[in-house]
């Protein structure tokens, strides 16, 4: 019967490219290493390798098996390294790049994640310059919209839209728009680096509508366009994830709900030449999983209180 050992040691004889290094490679006598080729031999019923007192090589039979016994060996080792991967509690430190307002959606995320897994730390940059995954030693990054640098691995986790919304005092004031035409006689609070105006592509029941738009506050940070709207300065254009908690507490009110803007993806990052860790791969899941149940209009399962480590034992 063919002993799968012994196709393993024939293998880094091969490798190593002498019995003598082969054996120490193994841990075992070079006795041992050359008495399990034989054996191997006898069961294939062919010489596998050329022996002389001074080189060894392979047969043309030995190269072949070689070939097709090496690829298995390579595929029962992979299968291995990802089984000990799957068992391995995440540890060590994850570093995560974000857009500025992309910060309160993975506060909950972050936190749920270090009380799951106590061996780990989170170092989150906000920021929304795309830096490179690289030379910042980034272990990943979440980004929406398109994403042109193709030497990244993408994945997406879901979709985001912008809402038109302003505080209940500023409509006390101005009154409330009833089409997106009428969105040019408001102040609205731009985001962007200039004020004097800007254009907002909405959706709607007619299809897409373009509309200029002009105000007295700008300022290229999602949350504080936010802020600026919540303080009466005008109408902004919010991503939904920035609007829902300010409307659910009663800072701001929807404008003109039958328009958002298309939808854009949000995806998370990685660099390709880099392996994906059992510690990135647990926090993409757990960004996954509650990104899947904001967008079915559910509440993020508290991982907290629903995952334990894995055993070490």
């Amino acid at each position: 019967m063919l002993d799968l050992n012994d196709v393993l040691v024939f293998a880094r004889v091969v490798e190593a490219g002498s019995f003598t290094a082969a054996a120490r490679l193994l841990g075992m006598p070079k006795t041992t290493v050359s008495r399990r080729v034989a054996a191997l031999e006898r069961a294939v019923g062919v010489r596998l390798l050329q022996r002389t007192t001074r080189s060894l090589g392979l047969t043309d039979a030995g190269r072949l098996y070689y070939e097709q016994a090496g690829q298995a060996l390579r595929t029962v080792e992979e299968a291995n390294r990802r089984l000990a991967e799957a068992r391995a509690e995440p540890s060590g430190t994850i570093r995560i790049s974000a857009p500025v307002g992309f910060g309160g959606y993975l506060t909950a995320t972050v936190l749920d994640f270090l009380a799951a897994y106590p061996k780990t730390r989170v170092e989150l940059l906000l920021t929304d310059d795309r830096l490179n995954l690289i030379e910042t030693g980034i272990d990943l990054a979440f980004r929406t919209g398109v994403l042109p640098d193709s030497t990244l691995i993408a994945r997406r986790l879901g979709s985001t839209h912008r809402v038109l919304c302003a505080s209940p005092d500023y409509l006390a004031r101005r009154g409330t728009p009833a089409s997106p035409a009428d969105l040019a006689g408001h102040d609205c609070v731009i985001a962007g680096r200039s004020a004097a105006g800007a254009s907002w592509v909405l959706e709607g029941p007619q299809g897409q509508e373009t509309v200029t738009v002009s105000g007295r506050f700008a300022a290229n940070e999602m949350q504080v366009v936010a802020a600026g709207s919540i303080a009466g300065h005008g109408i902004a254009l919010l991503p939904s994830g920035i609007a829902e908690a300010r409307i659910r507490d009663g800072r701001l009110l929807r404008v003109l709900a039958d328009y958002t803007t298309a939808a854009g993806g949000i995806h998370v990052v990685y660099p390709s030449s880099r392996h994906l860790s059992p510690l990135v791969k647990a926090f993409i899941e757990l960004a996954a999983e509650r990104m899947r149940a904001r967008e079915a209009g559910g509440q993020p399962p508290v991982r907290s209180s629903l995952v334990t480590a894995p055993s070490t034992r």
